[in-house]
């Protein structure tokens, strides 16, 4: 299976590749709609909409991000979208099993932020304690600690249940954003892990920015 996967678009709809699974990993709206549940809806339908639909990919998988408002519970809802949508969930494409994680560490009290104070990411752990162990790609918004999660002030800020859950399940790849000024790929064990940031730490678009990698069936 080739799968393209791109993270943080923050309002802009680069070209992406032919593909059989794009997958998008978090931050869709523009920056100016954080916050505003309604103006995100309003854009998902009228622009975001148009876009997922001349993709060139057989399906398309997604996760929300910190920026996303619309997509937690409450009273304005997200329109139907031509994707598959991954919140705390999976699916299975042609034999290759995803699963979907929009939670990141605290950070400005944005959307899926785990609890402020969290310090031991108890939140965090009991979210990815439900990854099955039979996840092929895993879709994350924030990076593991110590991948693709160094900011521009050099402090790490990703998960560490993140990285268990990464250990103990050792998916083929695991994909995801947030930090843009980090974006890069890298290995651990047999995952691939890839932050596929679609903008740099200025929120300027980056050349390029879906990274296409081949994903087998297990089995």
């Amino acid at each position: 299976m080739r799968i393209a996967a791109i993270a943080d678009l923050h309002g802009h709809l680069p070209e992406t590749p032919e593909c059989d699974v794009l997958v998008i990993a978090g931050d869709l709206v523009p920056f100016p709609l954080v916050h505003d549940p309604p103006g995100q809806a309003a854009w998902l339908h009228a622009t975001f909409r148009p876009w997922l639909a001349e993709r060139p990919a057989g399906r398309i998988v997604g996760i929300a991000g910190n920026h996303d408002d619309v997509f937690e519970d409450g009273p304005v809802r997200p329109p139907e979208l031509p994707w598959t949508y991954l919140q705390d969930s999976g699916c299975a494409i042609d034999g290759v099993r995803f699963w979907g994680v929009p939670w990141t560490p605290w950070f400005f009290d944005w959307a899926f932020n785990a609890p402020r104070g969290d310090a031991d990411e108890a939140f965090l752990t009991e979210r990815f304690a439900r990854v099955p162990d039979d996840t092929d790609v895993l879709v994350v918004h924030g990076p593991p600690r110590g991948y693709g999660d160094r900011t521009t002030g050099g402090d790490r800020v990703g998960s560490t249940a993140q990285l268990d859950c990464i250990d103990r399940v050792a998916p083929k790849a695991c994909i995801f954003g947030h930090i843009h000024e980090d974006r890069g790929a890298w290995t651990r064990g047999t995952t691939r892990l890839l932050n596929v940031a679609a903008v740099d730490a200025d929120r300027a678009p980056v050349a390029d920015a879906a990274v296409v990698l081949d994903v087998a069936a297990a089995g």
